[in-house]
Parts: C-alpha cells; sequence; structure tokens
C-alpha cells in the first residue's frame, strides 16, 4: 500500500474526529447528554487524562506527557508505513490507529483535554465516553491483531 494512501485515510480520521468534536461542542454543554436511544446518549465530556480517564486528575503534567507521547508513536507509525507498505491490512490498521492518535493529540495540545461524545449504557452502567479517534484506534487494533493471527497462521502452513 503506498504511503500516500496510508497518510490519506489518517487525514480522513482526522477531519471525522475534528468535525465530529467541533460540532457536539457547538450543541451541547460540558455534562449535557442527550438520550438518543436506550443505550446510547451524546454526551459533552472532558478526558485530561488517557483511555478510561487514567491519570485525568493528575495535576496538569500528563497534558505534555500524553502530548509527547503520541507525537512520538506517530512518527514511528508513519515509519512503519513506509517499511511495510506490501502489507495491506497492517497498513489499514496503522493508518486508522495514526488518525486517531493525531484527532487525540491535536486536542491535548491545543485544549487541555481530549473531547469524547458518545456514550455507551446497559443497566445503569456507562461505558466511558470516547469518539471518532478511540473508535478508529480501536478498530486499528483489532484488525491489527487479526493481522497477527493470519501472520502466524501463513507461517504455520509455510513450515508445514
Amino acid at each position: 500500500m503506498k504511503l500516500w494512501v496510508s497518510l490519506v485515510i489518517a487525514l480522513i480520521v482526522v477531519v471525522l474526529d475534528f468535525v465530529t468534536k467541533r460540532w457536539i461542542e457547538g450543541v451541547l454543554d460540558y455534562g449535557e447528554h442527550v438520550p438518543l436511544t436506550g443505550f446510547f446518549n451524546l454526551v459533552l465530556a472532558y478526558n485530561a487524562g488517557a483511555a478510561f480517564s487514567f491519570l485525568s486528575d493528575a495535576g496538569g503534567w500528563q497534558r505534555w506527557f500524553f502530548t509527547t507521547v503520541s507525537a512520538g508513536a506517530s512518527v514511528l507509525i508513519v515509519f512503519l508505513l513506509y517499511r511495510h507498505a506490501a502489507d495491506k491490512l497492517f497498513c489499514i490498521a496503522l493508518s486508522l490507529i495514526l488518525g486517531g492518535a493525531l484527532g487525540n493529540l491535536w486536542d491535548r495540545a491545543t485544549l487541555g483535554h481530549v473531547v469524547d461524545f458518545l456514550d455507551f449504557h446497559v443497566a445503569g452502567y456507562h461505558w466511558p465516553a470516547f469518539n471518532v479517534a478511540d473508535s478508529a484506534i480501536s478498530l486499528g487494533a483489532v484488525l491489527l491483531v487479526i493481522d497477527g493471527f493470519r501472520r502466524k497462521d501463513a507461517d504455520i502452513a509455510k513450515s508445514r
């Protein structure tokens, strides 16, 4: 897969993430939620930490720590995309992760927190709110696992 194709996929994720976050900030106040179904709300939430609000109350240093980690990971991912251009599923997975990382990096660097707005719940239990970037990262991670199993199966077949 050409590097530019991978970067376009990442850019699409970044743009979708940016547009949806700015839209939700324009229609909801912080903490406001709008029930859409019996299991899904739109909510405007801010996460100053990492996944599942990890370190969100750490006093501010985590903003720059996670910004640095995201930026470093993004550089590494671009290198891996260049290096493994022949591995299509691997590149799609990394492109989704890159787009998600850059989307959340933008928020963290410019706002000091990540905007979350997708709120799924069942029987009073809420999954932590998330966004398009988080969804892309999660989908990319699942595709990496699938790619890993696919490669292992191919290696086993070759050894027989």
